[in-house]
């Protein structure tokens, strides 16, 4: 998952409302969003090359996700898969709170990673990387944040970008079609923007759209997701075709929506199946 906009406590009567991309290499084999056969109480994709999750919720209103932090000097190939602590916060019964001190003294043993884990009452973001920010691992204040592969709200091009327009979707009470274009925004940035990250000039440009698009890597799938104050969150994701979606790189400053694939998914507390 490489970029997450959400709104907490911003909408009444639904604390999280969340819109997301996941970008990862093609070749990496995953499952779409659906019920875990061995956790049914878990409505996620599934990672089936390292096992977890990138982002997911469970029937009670619990809510993960997480980005890697972008860092390529510092990945270490041995680390322990991230995903991981997604999937167990979602399969636990910490608070976000109690589950950000159960993994801390351990965090530094992951490449660098940001996780957004909450309820319906707490949200917190926790970075193994982020000790120099006062609001890392505790509860988060209401409003609009983006996260991308660097820290909470860092002002990269795309993360500005996705928030201004989230925040005017959520006033205009904007229905959930556009938070999907929105997530379908291949615009580059231009190059005096970009941030540097320890890559090349021209992959600094391929990532710095909200949609991405490359002969290898991109976003694989979208998703929104709401958590209400009552009832079950609802997660729907878009599943994305990149030999359709990605036919020519887009050009800086130009839009194009995605092609996009398969039927919305939306938890059905009658009907649990296991991914497919």
């Amino acid at each position: 998952m490489c970029l997450i906009i959400f709104a907490w406590k911003v909408i009444p009567g639904m604390p999280l409302i969340a819109a997301a991309n996941r970008d990862e290499f093609y070749q990496r084999p995953a499952s779409a969003a659906g019920w875990w056969e061995d956790r049914p109480d878990i409505y996620a994709g599934r990672d089936l090359q390292a096992g977890g999750t990138w982002l997911g919720v469970t029937r009670e209103g619990r809510f993960a996700a997480l980005t890697n932090v972008r860092a390529p000097s510092e990945k270490r190939p041995d680390a322990p898969t991230r995903g991981k602590l997604v999937s167990d916060y979602l399969a636990g019964d910490f608070t976000p709170q109690q589950y950000v001190e159960h993994i801390r003294a351990d965090a530094g043993q992951y490449n660098g990673f940001n996780l957004i884990a909450g309820d319906r009452d707490t949200l917190l973001w926790y970075s193994n990387k982020g000790d120099e920010d006062p609001r890392n691992g505790q509860p988060l204040g209401y409003g609009v944040y983006g996260l991308s592969n660097a820290l909470l709200d860092t002002p990269w091009p795309k993360v500005t970008r996705a928030k201004a327009q989230f925040a005017s979707l959520l006033c205009q009470g904007a229905p959930e079609e556009t938070f999907f274009e929105l997530l379908s925004d291949s615009t580059r940035a231009n190059d005096c923007r970009l941030p540097s990250t320890g890559v090349s000039l021209e992959l600094e440009r391929v990532l710095s759209s909200i949609f991405i698009c490359s002969p290898d890597y991109g976003t694989r799938a979208s998703t929104v997701v709401r958590v209400p104050i009552v009832g079950e969150p609802v997660l729907n994701e878009l599943v994305v075709d990149p030999i359709t979606s990605c036919q020519a790189a887009p050009a800086t400053e130009q839009q194009k929506k995605s092609s996009l694939c398969k039927l919305k998914l939306k938890p059905d507390v009658n009907s649990p199946e296991s991914p497919s």
